[in-house]
């Protein structure tokens, strides 16, 4: 019976002892920490860890009495010593580890730290890669190179720089920092002209070569984004070579600030080589904490406890402790206690000399990578909290400034705000939109000690002047070509060049190279490609802007309108005696005629019963009839319309009369102005319908646009070389070997035409584009010579170039020639005569209807009821009242009107 009571006492007494073991907060707690001991951040990282270690183990109020072990191993910069003393640290059954502060060596390590679940805190490694979802177990407690090279990208484009130079460690942290800048850029319409990687552990000659092949670069900004050198190497060699100028612009990211944040006040005269030089620096509020710190650092110092002055990174390592201390405490309270297990597939190495079957994976890794990313104290540096990346929440960064051997601040820089003299903490975490233009920043001192802000790059200088390629024209010479004594490239195009430079506010020293053998014109598409390949900085000449070179180089404002325009013989009009008949046709002339007259008898018909001025003996009404209608052309008619009908006609007649004398005015200046063709071509429709052969400047984009955009077989084009092949080529015609026409731009077209006269330009212009220099893509020169080109023209001075090349014997009128206007016929016309036709007609039959009727109503009044009417025969009757009828319209409409209302009154006298 006994034996029943007491198995199930102990049993339950054994299970209470074993929860109280599992429960007991255990003595003391390890973490490790893995990183460079002899570097910038290193010694600075060491003492404020040890620190951050001593103040949390003296602190009653956090882990309860468990104290917390610091357990450290060196990297000595080295991705493989780096694994080792990972390995080793965790060997020591940590629950966490800090570090390391290079970006390469937290690459491998996370890999580590992923399979053995031990959370991996940096304080320093900030290359944006690391925040993938790779590495779950990654926490970073400083801030992303994706945020300081958004912040160095808004700095560049504060000052409107659009091409830099970056110099960079050739490692993750370098390469992938670059990278995210170089995204940035794109952003802001920037870019990386040139990345130029230093070794890992380079030295002074590879600085020395690096820097030498800059000096011949365009670009003067310089982005340096290396670790953190306490030498200053990349600056004392610049200062060396005389980079370190007005001329330059250095721009660091935030190792330099690190660097010279960990200077003691002794070296602090090494910041002389760096004047003018502006850098970003981790952006952290000024609280009591921090500066109690800061004076708790300094004395340590000088007891010789540390090594080093403070710097970012060793603030951002005092809070990453406490970060890791918290974490730890609150996992203790929800665990209780802290296991290790060991891993399946490491224990089956156990029989390889490497022993990786003693790691133990972390029993409550997951856990507390989950109490980690719910950190959310203020430490030295401000808020320690982490978003969803595990990355630091953004604070921002500081614009510092090298002014006179000290550190300045001349703003701010936050993802809320952009560049502002603001700090962060004032816009509270707001966003807010900005623009370039909202974005301030104090005055900034640049190298050689000036405020101006600096140019950013050098297009050419003395030593390395512009190689600009020229085309050597074999025709056409006045606009560009060298002198075959001389070897000067000499000509319109040249001299406007000459000229715009001038304008350019800074020197642009250059050379010109000619292009092609000076036989026949060179291929400006071969010319252009040249610059696009790098082979020639600009090339100068009378180079058209089209679509398929604008996508490689830039080309300036035109400083030459042109177009593609066809050339044809034409002949001249020569005047005659009868040359005022030419606008109309015969037809035209005749019905015109016809409708004088018509117009007359009409008029006459309508005014004789009611105007004096068309009455009278026969020879004068047929005189007044004609002359009044003829007259009509001059408005000068002495004869007035009386009736209502008479009045309409009259303006619609001279309504028609309007239109005929303006167009045959038009037709007939036109005629004696114009030179006529001597062909049927009328336009380009008309002669890219035709199967004629179509001639084309040698060289010229035409030949390409008649192919590709006309559609124009390759068989119907000629070549031809000079205006002695323009002028054979048209005199022969397309049936002797010639060409129909010449399609060329008009500059050429204008300049052949002042020497030949028996030719003409046909119809407009069919494309409209224009002449410029082509530089570089992005190159700032284009735009600067665009200015010069546009003050060249509001001043005058390039129309006064274009009257030295091409009005050496005056400057004759516009040769602008159009084909000959077609004669006016009937068919532009029927409509208004048709108008004036029914309206004229319409008139005369309201007329005639009107007149009968008062014939009929007279005839009546005047025969006696008594008489008989049989008296006369039918045909001597009907002939009787015609006569007697035409007789009735011959009397004045007021005798008739007076014998209606008379009555019994004397008849008029009808026979």
């Amino acid at each position: 019976m006994k034996f029943i009571v007491i198995m199930p006492l102990s049993l339950l007494v054994l299970i209470f002892c074993s929860t109280c073991v599992h429960c007991q907060r255990p003595a003391v707690v390890n973490f490790g920490a893995v990183f460079t001991f002899n570097s910038v951040i290193g010694r600075a990282a060491k003492g404020a860890m040890e620190a951050a270690v001593s103040d949390i183990n003296a602190d009653p109020s956090i882990l309860n009495g468990t104290e917390l072990k610091l357990i450290m191993e060196d990297a000595n910069c080295n991705v493989f010593m780096g694994s080792i003393g990972a390995f080793q640290v965790i060997e020591r059954e940590i629950v966490a580890m800090i570090g390391p502060q290079s970006s390469s060596i937290a690459h491998m390590i996370s890999q580590i730290a992923n399979g053995l679940q031990v959370p991996l805190i940096s304080y320093a490694a900030t290359d944006p890669t690391l925040s993938a979802l790779q590495f779950p177990y990654f926490f970073r407690t400083t801030q992303s190179d994706s945020y300081q090279m958004a912040a160095m990208a808004d700095l560049i484009d504060f000052y409107g720089w659009k091409e830099v130079i970056a110099i960079f460690v050739d490692d993750d942290y370098g390469r992938n920092g670059i990278s995210a800048l170089d995204d940035e850029l794109d952003k802001k319409m920037s870019k990386i002209s040139y990345k130029l990687p230093l070794p890992a552990q380079f030295d002074l000659s590879d600085i020395t070569d690096m820097l030498n092949k800059t000096k011949f670069l365009g670009p003067r900004v310089y982005v340096v984004h290396i670790n953190p050198d306490p030498g200053l190497r990349i600056f004392n060699i610049a200062q060396k070579l005389q980079m370190m100028t007005s001329n330059y612009v250095w721009l660091a990211t935030d190792w330099l600030s690190a660097t010279l944040d960990s200077f003691s006040p002794a070296n602090r005269s090494s910041l002389k080589i760096l004047e003018g030089v502006v850098g970003l620096r981790q952006h952290t509020p000024e609280t009591i904490q921090k500066k109690d710190f800061a004076s708790r650092w300094r004395k340590m110092q000088q007891k010789g406890l540390v090594h080093s002055g403070l710097n970012v990174y060793g603030l951002y390592a005092y809070d990453t402790v406490w970060a890791v201390a918290h974490s730890i405490d609150k996992f203790l309270y929800e665990y209780g206690n802290i296991t290790f297990y060991f891993n399946d597939k490491l224990r089956d190495t156990g029989g390889t000399e490497m022993q990786l079957g003693k790691l133990k994976v972390f029993d409550g890794g997951k856990l507390l990578l989950k109490i980690l990313s719910q950190t959310n104290f203020t430490g030295l540096t401000g808020r320690v909290q982490f978003n969803a990346e595990k990355n630091l929440v953004i604070r921002g960064y500081d614009v510092i400034n090298i002014v006179q051997m000290a550190i300045r601040r001349v703003g701010f820089w936050s993802n809320n705000s952009g560049l502002s003299v603001l700090p962060p903490e004032t816009f509270k975490g707001e966003q807010i939109s900005y623009s370039r233009l909202d974005q301030k920043l104090d005055n900034v001192t640049w190298p050689g000690g000036k405020t101006e802000k600096p140019r950013g790059w050098e297009i050419a200088d003395d030593e390395r002047p512009l190689r600009i390629v020229v085309p050597k024209r074999a025709s056409f010479i006045e606009f560009v070509t060298e002198n075959n004594n001389s070897h000067k490239l000499q000509g319109y195009c040249i001299d406007v060049f000459n000229e715009a430079r001038k304008l350019v506010p800074y020197n642009v020293p250059c050379k010109f190279y000619p292009f092609g053998d000076g036989l026949s014109n060179p291929s400006y598409d071969e010319l252009v490609k040249m610059v696009e390949g790098d082979v020639f900085d600009a090339a100068v000449g009378d180079i058209t802007i089209v679509t398929n070179r604008t996508r490689i180089v830039d080309f300036t404002q035109p400083y030459a309108a042109t177009g593609l325009v066809i050339v044809a013989p034409v002949k001249n009009s020569k005047s005659s005696a009868w040359v005022f008949l030419k606008p109309f046709t015969v037809e035209m002339w005749c019905i015109t005629a016809a409708s004088f007259v018509a117009i007359a008898v009409v008029i006459w018909i309508l005014e004789h019963r009611v105007n004096d001025d068309f009455r009278g003996p026969p020879r004068r009404q047929l005189i007044t009839m004609f002359l009044f209608s003829f007259s009509t052309l001059f408005k000068t008619n002495q004869e007035n319309t009386v009736s209502t009908l008479g009045r309409m006609v009259m303006v619609v007649w001279l309504f028609i009369l309007l239109v005929i004398t303006s167009s045959y005015t038009a037709s007939l200046t036109s005629i004696l102005t114009v030179q006529q063709l001597s062909s049927s071509i009328t336009g380009i429709d008309s002669l890219v319908a035709s199967n004629w052969p179509i001639g084309y400047q040698v060289g010229s984009f035409a030949h390409g646009y008649l192919i590709n955009s006309l559609y124009i077989p390759r068989s119907r084009l000629v070549s031809l070389g000079s205006p002695e092949e323009y002028d054979r080529a048209l005199r022969q015609g397309p049936n002797n070997g010639g060409v129909a026409a010449i399609v060329d731009e008009l500059p050429y077209v204008e300049l052949f035409l002042s020497k030949q006269p028996d030719y003409g330009i046909i119809g407009q212009s069919f494309t409209k584009s224009g002449w410029g220099f082509a530089f570089q893509r992005d190159s700032p020169l284009a735009v600067d010579m665009s200015r010069a080109i546009l003050k060249l023209a509001e001043s005058g001075k390039l129309q006064e170039i274009h009257k030295k090349w091409f009005c050496k014997k005056g400057c004759s009128a516009e040769r602008r020639r159009e084909s000959e206007p077609n004669q006016l016929h009937f068919s532009s016309f029927w409509g208004l005569y048709l108008l004036c036709g029914c309206f004229t007609l319409t008139a005369f039959l309201v007329f005639l209807l009107q007149t009968v009727r008062q014939y009929i109503r007279y005839k009546r009044k005047q025969v006696d009821p008594s008489s008989p009417s049989s008296s006369v025969s039918p045909s001597t009757s009907c002939s009787h009242v015609i006569y007697n009828f035409f007789d009735f319209i011959d009397e004045k409409e007021e005798a008739i009107k007076k014998f209606f209302t008379q009555g019994d009154g004397p008849q008029p006298q009808v026979s």
